[in-house]
């Protein structure tokens, strides 16, 4: 009988496989941005921000491998399923096919990608900081394809699709989600509180 990670648990096993920085920063904004959807969406904030957590588990030792190496490394530690499935499903299409089907793992199929283009705008704010930045200011950085030019913005769209949501509210929602872990992920600028 596979057991319920810990947050900590969860926390420990991305450092044993995870030493890059901005990796790890990846890894609790998306966290960030999972729970926040989660409370508004009703769902299991510690289940929808764990799995958040850990999704690019494999990606640093094993970026050609992507998605695979998670799913044997967590079924190794007695992941339950539906964890398992839910990491495995956000490289769908990519790295993978399995499919997102539930709402939890359409929402991080959809802002995995969507959290790079958050971040990077911020960083090229005066302020550095999502806790001042808009929807719409991302927006206008995403038609420039050149900016964060690896942030593939079809499966973005994709997963707004999916979800049946406005590019603008998923942007917003993603926003919110980052302001809430701002400090840990390097996002909190300048701003003064």
């Amino acid at each position: 009988m596979s057991q319920v990670p810990t947050r900590e648990e969860a926390f420990a096993l991305l450092k044993q496989y995870n030493q890059s920085e901005s990796l790890i920063k990846h890894a609790l904004a998306v966290e960030g941005v999972m729970r926040y959807f989660a409370r508004k969406r009703g769902a299991d904030e510690e289940q929808w921000g764990i799995i958040g957590l850990i999704h690019d588990l494999d990606y640093e030792q094993f970026p050609e491998q992507h998605c695979t190496q998670t799913e044997i490394i967590l079924k190794e530690n007695d992941w339950p399923e539906e964890y398992i499935r839910a990491v495995v499903s956000h490289g769908y299409g990519i790295c993978s096919d399995v499919e997102p089907k539930s709402e939890m793992e359409k929402v991080l199929y959809t802002i995995d990608e969507l959290t790079g283009l958050v971040a990077t705008s911020a960083l090229v704010r005066p302020s550095k900081s999502v806790l001042d930045m808009k929807a719409k200011s991302v927006k206008k950085k995403w038609k420039d394809k050149r900016f964060a030019a690896g942030v593939d913005r079809s499966i973005i769209e994709r997963g707004a699709d999916m979800l049946g949501v406005e590019l603008g509210d998923l942007i917003n929602d993603t926003i919110m989600g980052m302001r809430e872990v701002a400090e840990s992920i390097g996002l909190k600028g300048n701003i003064d509180e």
